[in-house]
């Protein structure tokens, strides 16, 4: 940071001349209407030995303050790193505390009810007896207890692939994913669950949409989606798609003569095409092509591609001791 005024005293010759001129008495005779006091004041600090010490003060205090930011900065840096590190240590203790008590989960609801109240990656053994798998927790969204299994944040992660990488899940849990659809299957047939979609347009407008029921059924029937009746602020725009088969851009299952999964760049539960494209090209805003980028049509239209999306689901019914809805 510079300071807002210079040793121009010392860099200007003929200012430096002008100081030591009135300082001995000689140069021009006072200006009209100059009195005794401002001719003491213009005469302050304006000698050649005055000066030199200014140049010296200006740049102790200048490099005194290039120090002061250097290590404010290393501190900034330290606090959000010592930040980060304590939220992962306090997952890591809550996740052993739990392993040595033997409380596992099924899902996130389940873990938080077990005392894992922080939102992060955990791991869940489904009731079905199936191996265990990784998943994100979402813990303080309208009470906690979510289990994300899809979330779009930067377009990090192309969404345009094929059967086999939706049928098994992508991406990193930390950052953009696709759980896997197996795993959605298995989750949702573990008991009665609910829908939430969280969406956040280019400009930072938060809307959420919530489904009091669904379920994913098995590959063997083309991963159909069950959906139940909506509410919140986003507008419906998933329930045209309730009963529809999931299609990628290798596997059409859609009732339109086209493969709306090519037409539309993105894997979805296409009908005839869709109200909703959630694993879309991430345009981030407005964008010429029409709906093929990351849209709900209810809430920003076919030409507006969402900046962050989430899905993510819970058991019918779960409390907690904080829940805030919306």
């Amino acid at each position: 940071m510079m300071y807002p005024f210079t040793d121009e005293c010392c860099q200007a010759p003929s200012q430096r001349q002008m100081c030591g001129d009135e300082a001995t008495g000689r140069g021009s005779s006072r200006g009209k209407g100059e009195t005794e006091g401002t001719r003491q004041v213009n005469q302050v600090g304006t000698s050649p030995q005055q000066c030199a010490v200014t140049d010296r003060l200006l740049d102790m205090l200048q490099k005194d303050m290039k120090t002061l930011e250097s290590k404010y900065d290393d501190l900034v840096d330290k606090y959000t790193t010592l930040v980060d590190t304590t939220a992962k240590l306090q997952i890591n203790v809550a996740k052993f505390t739990s392993e040595k008590q033997g409380a596992g989960g099924k899902d996130c609801a389940e873990l938080y009810k077990n005392g894992l109240k922080l939102s992060g990656v955990y791991t869940i053994t489904p009731s079905s007896g199936q191996s265990p798998f990784d998943v994100y927790c979402d813990m303080t969204t309208d009470g906690g207890g979510w289990t994300v299994f899809q979330k779009r944040m930067d377009g990090s992660v192309d969404f345009y692939r094929g059967w086999q990488d939706y049928k098994h899940g992508f991406g990193n849990l930390n950052g953009e994913y696709w759980l896997g659809n197996d795993q959605i299957n298995l989750l949702t047939h573990q008991g009665h669950y609910e829908l939430r979609v969280d969406l956040e347009d280019a400009t930072g407008v938060k809307v959420y949409a919530r489904y009091d029921n669904f379920a994913v059924s098995s590959e063997r029937t083309n991963y159909q989606l069950t959906l139940g009746a909506y509410s919140g602020d986003a507008g419906d725009s998933l329930s045209n798609h309730n009963g529809a088969s999931f299609s990628t851009k290798d596997r059409d299952n859609d009732t339109y003569e086209k493969n709306c999964a090519q037409e539309f760049k993105g894997a979805w539960w296409y009908n005839s095409c869709h109200a909703s494209n959630l694993n879309g090209l991430y345009h981030l805003g407005d964008h010429s092509s029409f709906a093929d980028g990351v849209n709900w049509y209810a809430f920003k239209g076919y030409k507006h591609s969402l900046k962050t999306t989430e899905m993510k689901v819970r058991p019918v019914g779960f409390k907690s001791a904080n829940i805030v809805i919306g």
